[in-house]
């Protein structure tokens, strides 16, 4: 399993304007769930969405990020949206 920071720096490498267009980002582990949660919060709204651990993981072996792009991607949009 990766480390929290691993997995916040694979997502800003896919999504760059994360973190630099008002849009922050913060990941943590969720152990009753066991997936990943990411959160993004723009000015005081924050949406989270869940990463299961073996689509995170495939990213981060660089094999497919599909999963993990998708959900990023739409969580993204929701909150610009907001």
């Amino acid at each position: 399993m990766h480390d929290k920071n691993e997995l916040c720096e694979k997502i800003r490498k896919l999504y760059p304007d994360i973190g630099e267009c008002g849009i922050d980002i913060r990941v943590e582990y969720d152990l009753d769930q066991r997936a990943w949660v990411v959160y993004l919060k723009k000015d005081q709204r924050e949406l989270k969405t869940f990463l299961e651990d073996s689509d995170a993981d495939l990213c981060m072996d660089n094999k497919q990020c599909v999963s993990l792009g998708i959900e990023i991607a739409q969580l993204r949009d929701n909150i610009q949206r907001l």
